[in-house]
């Protein structure tokens, strides 16, 4: 038994070959200095922020924390992100019975150079997105973003949900990028990897200040999210609808509140999640019920009772997309099967590895979404034949992107006509 040893806090950046602090060998202290600052150029990070991103205190040498420590944390363990160089044991320092202090979350900011995101992927419906946050404190166990804090040096682990950077530069750089010449005008989603109405949300504000100014340049807009605090903003999604900017879509995993604390464990729970839909609903903002992602062997057989429940709260459309384990996630997701659902663990897996030619994911496009073989298209069939039966198959108009027009600023030289 171990702790994960921190960086040490003495780092100036230009000493690291004289240090002497155990643990590190002179190739990793190297290694650590060029990764701390190529974080620095390519996010905006301060360097002082980069060195506490490699914080592992409490954590035992194979990667697993105490339960009590982890509750109400999706993530069973705080495993070493791919890009981690910086992690080393030192030994066992708790010789105590006592409970330990629970894991509490951290927001480190980050300055953003720029905020939108472009992609080219065949099997996405937008090609551009906005992230406020990077982590997720909802904890979903299954979340495909987990990967990406491996990026920063982090583990999609424990510390995706407990070591989250906030962006709230993020509206006046979005301004910027959308006042550009070369700018060309489409919908941007938000909340594709990281949800941007997550707790933190309640006192950073930075997804509604992003709104503020979508809404300012008339730009359109589409949401996903499990957070109810999008309710909060239903002052700014209201008119935006009106004038067909703006689509919200709520991702409900399962009707089984049990099993969504367990799941997703800092997410609202299902029902309230279904009155948020009746919430938007009721302010004519269209919302997309999202069965997201379909758990074989644990929530495929609520498919129809989900979209029954999806269509009362008022949802006019619906989609899912199956679970999906890329990289880290797959141990995670098996770790978590061991823990809160043994007996099961092996039918999921199965199930899993049937869709994706014996793996636990095959990325390639087209495929990665919903799988393949008889099991992804019997669920296929079932989802479409309940969405068909209750009018939530029907073709969504598209976001409205004639109305953008870039508001005047301090400066701008008037318009004569």
């Amino acid at each position: 038994m171990g702790l994960f040893h921190s960086v040490c806090p003495q780092f100036r950046g230009d000493d690291c070959d004289n240090c002497d602090i155990g643990g590190f060998t002179t190739d990793s202290r190297k290694a650590l200095r060029l990764l701390c600052r190529r974080i620095g150029r390519g996010t905006g990070l301060k360097l002082a922020n980069v060195l506490t991103m490699f914080h592992f205190g409490g954590m035992v040498a194979d990667g697993f924390t105490r339960q009590e420590q982890r509750r109400a944390r999706g993530a069973v363990s705080n495993a070493a992100g791919r890009y981690e160089l910086a992690r080393a044991v030192v030994p066992e320092v708790l010789e105590t019975e006592e409970d330990l202090p629970p894991i509490r979350t951290e927001v480190t900011v980050e300055v953003p150079r720029k905020i939108i995101t472009y992609n080219r992927s065949p099997d996405l419906p937008f090609d551009r997105s906005v992230n406020p946050y990077r982590g997720c404190e909802h904890g979903c166990i299954y979340c495909f973003a987990r990967p990406t804090h491996a990026y920063l040096g982090l583990s999609p682990g424990l510390d995706f949900e407990t070591r989250l950077i906030a962006r709230p530069d993020a509206p006046e750089v979005l301004a910027q990028e959308l006042r550009a010449k070369r700018y060309e005008v489409a919908p941007i989603a938000i909340g594709t990897n990281t949800d941007p109405y997550q707790p933190v949300e309640r006192d950073w504000h930075i997804m509604r200040v992003c709104l503020e100014v979508l809404s300012a340049f008339k730009h359109p807009v589409a949401i996903v999210t499990k957070g109810t605090l999008v309710e909060r903003d239903i002052d700014i999604l209201a008119p935006m609808a009106a004038q067909g900017l703006v689509r919200v879509g709520i991702s409900v995993t399962t009707l089984d509140a049990a099993l969504s604390r367990r799941m997703e464990p800092r997410a609202p729970d299902p029902a309230r999640r279904l009155r948020t839909i009746r919430r938007l609903a009721e302010a004519d903002i269209p919302v997309r019920l999202m069965t997201s992602p379909i758990v074989p062997g644990l929530t495929d057989h609520e498919v129809e009772a989900l979209l029954q429940a999806g269509k009362a709260a008022g949802a006019d459309t619906a989609s899912w997309v199956m679970l999906r384990l890329p990289r880290e996630v797959s141990p995670l997701w098996q770790e978590w099967l061991a823990e809160h659902e043994p007996g099961k663990a092996a039918r999921v897996m199965a199930r899993l590895r049937e869709m994706h030619g014996g793996r636990d994911y095959d990325a390639r496009w087209g495929y990665r979404m919903r799988g393949d073989g008889h099991y992804a298209k019997m669920v296929a069939v079932r989802f479409a034949r309940a969405a068909r039966k209750l009018g939530l198959d029907k073709a969504v108009p598209p976001l409205r992107s004639d109305l953008f027009h870039a508001p005047a600023c301090d400066g701008d030289q008037l318009e004569l006509f």
